[in-house]
């Protein structure tokens, strides 16, 4: 019986499941609210289960509909890749190409890049990804992807773009106050600012002077450290490229802490032949180059 069941149900259940509510998911899907009232009525129906129970905060989910979640979400990813790959034929530039990037490049660098494609191809859609963690270009969660560790999967096509270094940055009136630190341990009289979590790839970095016990202000947002940084709250890990387009921002201690990101532009090699995923490809190639040569 589940195996009639159409997407639309699932879609409406999604929407609720993120929106908690019924108008607020049909506002989301572009439906009505009867209607995904009707969809999560039938889809209840075919599972045999309830997925929502009310309360005055809203729609809350059961038990089984949170172990639904992951399975509605990757049939949402396969629905998307499906409707991509569709679109992915013919010589015009048009319809939807999905970007992923870190935090900050997606938000301080990719912009103007992307600004430029939609003049050359106005037709072109974006939907940039902002996320941290590596896209899973095989399951097409995106089509593109802007990574900083080079791609192992034979199935990705990649271009190098270069290394983007990472340096340690204060504002100027922040080091008039506090004094300039000449060596790493000197980091332990100032207002350090970094991660909150360690993952694996802070691990692997292991600088001394730069642990989770010596910072005074914590964040897993890159970007809530750029800002920091940018108030003059403490000195915290930048772009280098990023810092020299702001005159306040001072770099120190180059030879203690430098991280240099390999930096590759990636895609899956079932897209090499659609004209929308070509030009973002190129696009993003040519503007993060002229970025890592400032």
């Amino acid at each position: 019986m589940a195996s009639t069941i159409g997407w639309e149900l699932y879609r409406s259940f999604l929407g609720v499941l993120k929106e908690g509510s019924l108008s607020g998911a049909a506002r989301q899907l572009g439906i009505t609210q009867p209607t995904v009232g009707r969809h999560i009525a039938a889809l209840e129906a075919e599972l045999g289960v309830v997925l929502f129970t009310r309360s005055p905060a809203g729609l809350l989910p059961t038990a089984v509909a949170h172990t639904l979640r992951a399975h509605a979400e990757t049939m949402e990813r396969t629905a998307a890749a499906l409707e991509r790959a569709a679109s992915a034929h013919g010589d015009e530039v048009r319809r939807v190409v999905r970007v992923s990037a870190s935090e900050v490049v997606g938000v301080e660098v990719l912009p103007p890049i992307i600004t430029q494609l939609r003049r050359e191809h106005p037709h072109l859609r974006v939907e940039l990804v902002l996320t941290n963690r590596l896209s899973d270009l095989l399951q097409l969660e995106a089509d593109i992807a802007v990574r900083m560790v080079r791609p192992s999967q034979e199935q990705l096509l990649a271009q190098r773009v270069g290394l983007i270094e990472v340096g340690l940055h204060a504002r100027d009136d922040y080091l008039q106050l506090q004094g300039v630190p000449l060596q790493m341990q000197d980091l332990a009289g100032h207002s350090v600012i970094g991660f909150d979590q360690e993952n694996a790839f802070i691990r692997s970095l292991a600088i001394k002077g730069f642990e989770r016990s010596a910072f005074a202000i914590s964040s897993d947002s890159d970007l809530a450290q750029l800002a920091l940084i940018r108030a003059g709250a403490g000195i915290g890990g930048c772009q280098v490229q990023l810092a020299k387009r702001d005159p306040r921002l001072r770099r120190v201690l180059p030879d203690g802490f430098a991280l240099k990101l390999d930096t590759w532009v990636t895609m899956h090699e079932d897209l090499r032949n659609s004209p929308r995923c070509r030009v973002t490809f190129d696009a993003l190639v040519q503007g993060l180059q002229r970025y890592v040569q400032d």
